[in-house]
């Protein structure tokens, strides 16, 4: 069977779909371009905004077009959350955020033989357990991705994810070292752990572990393996856990902590855990012990109710963080969320002028924060060439370009020359 495959959404969707190729590679079936003839088309959908709902319905609405007589199937968060209205896109398999291999069991089975429409979703909040998929890198790519952690209990007012991925499961400390193990062994050279909260990572184990455990476990399972963290949320950063992340010399030294705002009449209306002071306390702490270290976010505009001032206040924020990176969101209501029905909903023209001054402030930190690499000379792992250049990530997450041949998959040594189009480029040595 010729399995063509199309992910939305976050690091974890892209991770279950790695998972699914390589179980179908095993199974004996051929992995095809999306855009091309195949068997079976499979959508791995996300449902984190009502932007991202529309863009799955168009996704298997070229699917359906495209290929009549294929079996199309569709798993992820939006099938989750919606799975009679994707059936009603003319899908032959709807399935949920879970139960990966018993949706490709599925899969083969109308594929053999073509029958009614299935739609298998079960209930996310009931789940307890966490399901175990192989690790690993989608077709092509140079890191691997280890999924540790499924499921987000902290609700914020925004946020549809924990009705569709259900309570917080981890994988056991002693499979995920094993993990890392192996992927070194396949000659991986960075693994990210990866899950839809990882900072809570251990709290339904019961075992009084946490997040720095895990991450020494994995670090000392795989010498040498580069070790990239997932979104943390900033209440994870205490002098404790960098105190002792700070000792692990593979730990890459780049940290993603969510804001969604610098304001704190926002947070509290977004039901975020913490405030500015916490958040920038996370900072501080980060800046003293992993001095190079990049620092990145996310930043939704616009939120219901946010005032003119309060929209200051968070451009304020961002300033006095000096981050490497922000990604910027104009709020999008998602229904069924608490935040979809409270008052003060602002124009989609006003949300995105906020954005777009948001993403000038946010560029230009990231020049400054690229400028202040000049002169350094960093490991890098090259990942792909693009117009005439290698490109790939320095530990801090700084993408690098540089000349050279076959360098696909090398960790070098490149000294950083210059900044040029959101990049820093340079020589190896």
């Amino acid at each position: 069977m010729d399995v063509a495959i199309y992910t939305l959404g976050c690091k974890v969707n892209q991770y279950e779909t790695q998972a699914m190729e390589r179980e179908l590679l095993r199974r004996g079936h051929a992995l095809v371009d999306f855009d091309g003839p195949a068997d079976a088309y499979v959508v791995n959908t996300c449902t984190v905004t009502a932007v991202s709902d529309k863009k799955c319905r168009n996704v298997i609405r070229r699917a359906r077009r495209s290929a009549p007589d294929a079996v199309v199937a569709v798993c992820g968060c939006y099938a989750q959350m919606e799975p009679e209205a994707v059936a009603a896109l003319g899908v032959d398999l709807v399935s949920g955020s879970a139960g990966r291999m018993g949706f490709l069991d599925k899969l083969e089975e109308l594929h053999r033989r073509r029958a009614d429409r299935v739609v298998s979703v079960d209930p996310a909040l009931a789940r307890r357990e966490f399901e175990r998929l192989p690790a690993g890198g989608a077709a092509g790519r140079t890191r691997a991705m280890l999924k540790v952690e499924d499921g987000c209990v902290n609700f914020c007012s925004y946020c549809i994810i924990p009705y569709a991925r259900g309570p917080v499961r981890s994988l056991p400390l002693a499979e995920a070292a094993g993990q890392a193990r192996r992927l070194a062994g396949e000659g991986y050279h960075e693994v990210v752990l990866t899950g839809i909260e990882i900072s809570s990572w251990g709290h339904d184990l019961r075992t009084g572990e946490g997040l720095a455990d895990l991450i020494e476990a994995v670090c000392a399972a795989a010498p040498g393996l580069r070790v990239r963290l997932g979104s943390l949320e900033p209440r994870t950063i205490t002098e404790d856990f960098c105190r002792r992340t700070a000792a692990l010399p593979d730990l890459c030294p780049h940290f993603h902590l969510s804001l969604q705002s610098g304001s704190d009449a926002v947070l509290a209306r977004m039901d975020r855990k913490y405030d500015t002071e916490r958040y920038h306390h996370s900072i501080r702490l980060l800046n003293g012990y992993f001095p190079d270290a990049g620092i990145t976010t996310d930043l939704i505009v616009g939120f219901p109710g946010e005032t003119q001032e309060e929209f200051e206040q968070t451009l304020r924020f961002l300033q006095s963080c000096a981050f490497s990176g922000v990604h910027v969101f104009p709020y999008s209501r998602r229904p069924g969320t608490p935040a979809a029905s409270m008052p003060g909903q602002l124009s989609k023209e006003e949300k995105e002028a906020r954005a777009r001054r948001a993403i000038a402030l946010a560029a230009e930190m990231e020049q400054s924060w690229l400028e202040s690499r000049i002169g350094r000379t960093v490991p890098v792992l090259f990942e792909e060439e693009k117009d005439g250049w290698w490109q790939g990530h320095a530990p801090d997450y700084a993408l690098v370009r540089a000349k050279g041949e076959q360098l696909h998959d090398r960790v070098l040594p490149v000294r950083i020359e210059a900044v040029e189009r959101g990049a820093l480029t340079g020589r190896i040595q």
